[in-house]
């Protein structure tokens, strides 16, 4: 049977005479740490559930419980307590009424644990809740890896695998295919980047500044796999059949925060630059072993294919993506690259003339100062420079090498070499005051990671670390939400206004 829609307004009024009928006679309180999360859900419509999953409900059958409130459910557990599984939160609905109201259930008349699994098996793109299939090879003994130094990310284990990638994708073009996570990103975008592009929390959509990084996700401290076979009970130790794996979508990758080799996935998470609140926008998950450069072509990909709220301007990236494929491709997608430089020789790079370029893409005049930049000409596509002792009313070099009263000027082309030759000028304190905010990313990550608890997950499918990632993501527009507007909602005057 299908759901029946009900508005955002008709559970507000569901709340307001729930709490009213339970926790107004005295023998139930609300303590004061119960409001924010009231606040939260007050003011987070979730209706649009409904008519978004309706096609996946059958015409006939038991009418189903309310997929608003299912979701509604969901998010609230991470609120309360992301460290544990839904069948411990099963039970903390019937314990507790104020969750049962809050989610949009009577008390009393609550969900089960299958209940939320045949809810979550509709959030799902794909029937097959892994994206690889369970029976693979069995994977080889690897020698013992070299740890890399402390802080330092492994090395791609395919180098030149990013110029055949983003070459690939310039020259055929990349055609937008179905993703697991794709039913999942819709809502998600719809639903809450949506509010956020309105409410202003994310910069200007018309120039959106976003940040890439990617972060270990452990899901297993060991790969756990059975045999498919009867090989060990003949006694064969050397087996080669295939084997099934629980979670066939993971490998092994370096952790280089916590300076050890995990199982799990890599997230690549893209988010936005521009808010106060370090908003996420997209995430993807990656084996653990794929490195940075790679996870960030097919994320950008992916995500400018995907995202329809405006138009993304620039992007921040770290020295792990360093490399002159990623500024071709970025180029290719009209998005201005500021990029932290992995500086891989100390030797000035010559020129025709007597000026030299540094390894940071800066000018060196004659007598080894580094020259100011002084504007972009577009009509040219070049960035101008300037002797640095020439910028004031007087020249004060002792062996000027140019008789021009303005001084001796020099210009770079960014064709000559996109990787040095920025927008932008790396030396320029527009530059340096951007690229500042790259951190938001990892402000972004901790909030998924500490503050939510996304690997205290018991999950064993990709489809299940999804559905928890994009909720937490959800919690984390919420949160900004409520921060934003928290002045202003007073409901605790509305729900109990005698008291009030």
């Amino acid at each position: 049977m299908k759901p029946t829609f009900i508005a955002h307004e008709t559970y507000q009024n569901f709340v307001l005479n729930q709490l009213n009928a339970h926790y107004s006679g005295g023998i139930l309180t609300l303590v004061h740490k119960d409001w924010p999360v009231i606040k939260k859900l007050w003011i987070t419509d979730l209706s649009s559930v409904t008519t978004w999953l309706g096609d996946s409900y059958s015409k006939k059958g038991p009418k189903p419980r309310d997929p608003a409130s299912m979701m509604r459910s969901y998010l609230l557990s991470l609120f309360v307590q992301p460290t544990k599984g839904i069948t411990h939160w099963v039970d903390q609905l019937r314990r507790v009424p104020l969750y049962a109201i809050l989610s949009g259930f009577e008390p009393g008349d609550t969900p089960g644990v299958g209940t939320f699994e045949d809810f979550f098996k509709r959030l799902w793109a794909f029937e097959n809740p892994n994206v690889m299939p369970k029976v693979k090879p069995k994977k080889k003994k690897s020698k013992k890896k070299k740890k890399p130094k402390k802080g330092e990310k492994a090395e791609p284990k395919n180098p030149g695998i990013v110029r055949k990638l983003v070459d690939r994708a310039m020259r055929y073009g990349s055609k937008q295919k179905q993703l697991p996570g794709d039913r999942l990103f819709e809502f998600f975008q719809s639903q809450f980047l949506a509010v956020s592009t309105k409410l202003g929390l994310l910069g200007d959509p018309e120039a959106l500044g976003v940040v890439g990084d990617g972060t270990p996700i452990e899901t297993a401290r060991y790969p756990r796999s059975k045999s498919t076979c009867n090989c060990s009970a003949q006694g064969l130790t050397n087996c080669t059949h295939p084997r099934q794996y629980s979670q066939p979508d993971i490998d092994s990758g370096w952790d280089s925060s916590r300076e050890k080799y995990f199982n799990g996935y890599h997230l690549y998470m893209i988010s936005t630059s521009d808010s106060q609140y370090d908003l996420p926008l997209y995430p993807r998950l990656h084996p653990a072993s794929r490195h940075d450069s790679v996870s960030l072509v097919a994320s950008s990909i992916e995500f400018s294919q995907r995202y329809t709220l405006g138009t993304i301007d620039k992007i921040l990236l770290d020295a792990a993506h360093d490399a002159e494929a990623i500024y071709e491709l970025l180029e290719h997608q009209n998005v201005e690259p500021f990029i932290d430089l992995n500086v891989r020789t100390k030797k000035n790079f010559s020129t025709e003339s007597d000026i030299q370029i540094s390894p940071t893409g800066v000018p060196i005049c004659p007598i080894g100062k580094e020259m100011k930049p002084n504007g972009f000409d577009k009509s040219q596509n070049r960035q101008k420079w300037r002797c640095p002792l020439a910028c004031g009313t007087k020249n004060t070099c002792s062996s000027p090498c140019s008789k021009a009263k303005y001084g001796r000027t020099f210009h770079t082309f960014r064709e000559d070499n996109l990787r040095l030759f920025t927008k932008t000028p790396r030396s320029s304190e527009k530059w340096k005051l951007i690229y500042k905010r790259r951190t938001s990313v990892e402000r972004s990550n901790k909030r998924e990671k500490i503050d939510y608890h996304l690997e205290s997950g018991r999950h064993r499918s990709t489809k299940m670390w999804y559905i928890r990632l994009y909720a937490i993501m959800m919690c984390q527009h919420i949160d900004a939400w409520y921060s934003s507007q928290k002045e202003q909602l007073n409901i605790e005057e509305i729900i109990f206004p005698k008291a009030a």
